[in-house]
């Protein structure tokens, strides 16, 4: 099997859970570099085994908000921090020649960031099982989103930082959905 050979975690997701936009299925890798990149070459080879596959192997497909962590031993993955209020807001500053700080006028398509703080204890809804919730609300908005480390929290508060990077409709829509996810929990919780 693939995990025996490769020696790497490898889960993927049921046939009857796709991403909005997507039909295709979640592959989500654990173990050291090596272990991923050598499950990664087995997989390939056996999809370009399949005649539908490579037909359909250069289509211009775009998954944004997959990502890398970028430290041995820890899966594909994408991390999201807590939501907290708009106060936490922040735009995406440059440095002129003078030294100062001045907000980033470039077009929207380029860009903006926005962190907002979301409490430690509802990351886990945000983020939903796999990161799932988090790969739906980065398919369906277009913004890129990250949450920060455990323990790495809004300073005085036990929220943690979630960055939304994207256009500005991207960003208010991304914002809107994280929002629902964590008011939605609240609310369960009140009752």
């Amino acid at each position: 099997s693939f995990i025996e050979e490769s020696k790497a975690g490898i889960k993927i997701s049921p046939l009857d859970n796709t991403f909005y936009g997507l039909s295709d299925r979640l592959v989500t890798l654990s173990g050291t570099l090596e272990e991923q990149m050598r499950a990664i070459d087995l997989i390939l080879a056996k999809l370009t085994e399949d005649d539908h596959y490579s037909q359909n192997v250069h289509s211009p497909y775009s998954y944004a908000g997959l990502s890398h962590s970028g430290f041995h031993g820890h899966p594909y993955a994408y991390v999201l921090p807590s939501v907290a209020t708009a106060g936490y807001n922040s735009a995406n500053y440059a440095h002129n020649s003078s030294g100062g700080r001045y907000q980033n006028h470039q077009k929207e398509e380029a860009g903006s960031t926005v962190t907002i703080g979301v409490s430690d204890e509802h990351i886990g809804l945000v983020l939903g099982r796999g990161g799932r919730n988090i790969m739906e609300i980065t398919q369906m908005t277009g913004a890129r989103i990250k949450i920060s480390d455990r323990g790495d929290f809004m300073s005085g508060t036990t929220d943690r930082k979630v960055t939304i990077t994207g256009s500005q409709r991207a960003i208010q829509q991304a914002e809107t959905m994280i929002k629902q996810k964590v008011d939605s929990a609240s609310e369960r919780e009140t009752e």
